[in-house]
């Protein structure tokens, strides 16, 4: 299993894989976003669920409350001290049965105490990619809308997996907007 270089990635994504794609970095006065040496930034799109505790609600992935959350469409999301929000990529993956994705974030938000996190993307998966950004620090934190949020690495198997994502109709397979989590 290796990991993917540019062309390859830019192969794949002209044959569907990611939509909408950008063929280069682009930085000029934002966080950067598009197709890089080993890897596609993508970016965040403008609609956000902020955890809120006005309710004292429990955080139970079992059962799941929406009203943990309050929404936001918006260009700026501030995410309140020691907290999280939940938005979703402007791009639509559709990810080959022989490919794995892994998604680090962004080093302009690790500096500001910004964590992301995303699952892998398993072979044959699809849809818009959940993100959730941790706010570790005391202050507020800002995430900017249609900029940079995370990264993707593609590898590709020596041959494709036995049983995909679709095989076993996977709960979160063609989500679009942001997607709770589901038992």
């Amino acid at each position: 299993m290796g990991i993917l270089p540019d062309h390859r990635i830019r192969d794949l994504a002209n044959a569907g894989m990611i939509d909408p794609f950008v063929e280069a970095q682009k930085r000029q006065g934002m966080i950067s976003y598009g197709l890089s040496s080993y890897g596609y930034d993508a970016r965040v799109a403008e609609d956000f669920r902020i955890f809120t505790n006005v309710d004292s609600a429990i955080v139970d992935p079992k059962e799941f409350s929406n009203a943990s959350f309050v929404e936001r469409q918006t260009d700026v999301c501030t995410i309140p001290p020691n907290s999280f929000a939940l938005a979703r990529t402007v791009e639509y993956f559709r990810i080959p049965r022989d490919v794995l994705v892994v998604c680090v974030g962004k080093s302009t938000y690790a500096r500001c105490g910004i964590i992301v996190n995303v699952t892998p993307l398993e072979p044959e998966w699809e849809g818009h990619v959940t993100l959730e950004f941790s706010n570790t620090t005391p202050l507020p934190a800002k995430i900017y809308a249609n900029e940079g949020a995370c990264q993707f690495l593609f590898f590709q198997g020596d041959e494709a997996c036995e049983t995909s994502y679709a095989d076993r109709s996977g709960k979160y397979m063609g989500q679009t907007g942001v997607t709770l989590p589901r038992l």
